[in-house]
């Protein structure tokens, strides 16, 4: 896998039938590494290390009903009330950051009513604080650590 946009972080990997499998600590089971899992490892020991965010309030790709639709949502950060504080979408370094995947964590966002989002491919991050009054999002430089909430 290509190095990323983030700290350097060490990985439990195994050979799982041919394949590479990444140990994600919080879903506590080794998970088969494609370029998008290893952006996804890649931002959960980012926002548990560098934002400080406590591992009890992430959670990792579930499912999410849009209507008719269902989806999964890659990362969720949860304030300690249970309403959602941030959404990550995470895509392959290969995918390019689009309005498209801005409208897609749009999209969830109007199940979800995070106060920030996050969409990154590993390469380029980009963050936003949502603005519910006046139906925008405002780009961001960061986000905020967790002890600053």
């Amino acid at each position: 896998m290509i190095d990323l946009n983030f700290p350097k972080y060490n990985f439990r990997f195994k050979n799982s039938q041919n394949k590479i499998a990444v140990f994600d600590e919080l879903r506590k089971k080794f998970i088969i590494l494609t370029p998008e899992e290893w952006v996804r490892q890649h931002c959960t020991q980012f926002l548990m290390k560098e934002k400080e965010f406590p591992k009890s309030l992430i959670n990792v790709e579930k499912q999410l009903k849009l209507g008719k639709l269902t989806k999964r949502y890659d990362v969720v950060v949860y304030n300690r009330d249970g309403s959602i504080h941030l959404i990550v979408e995470c895509k392959a370094p290969h995918i390019k950051i689009t309005q498209n995947v801005f409208d897609q964590i749009a999209q969830y966002n109007m199940t979800l009513d995070a106060e920030f989002l996050m969409v990154t491919n590993g390469l380029s991050h980009y963050y936003c604080k949502m603005n519910y009054e006046e139906g925008q999002y405002e780009f961001l430089k960061e986000i905020p650590a967790y002890k600053s909430i």
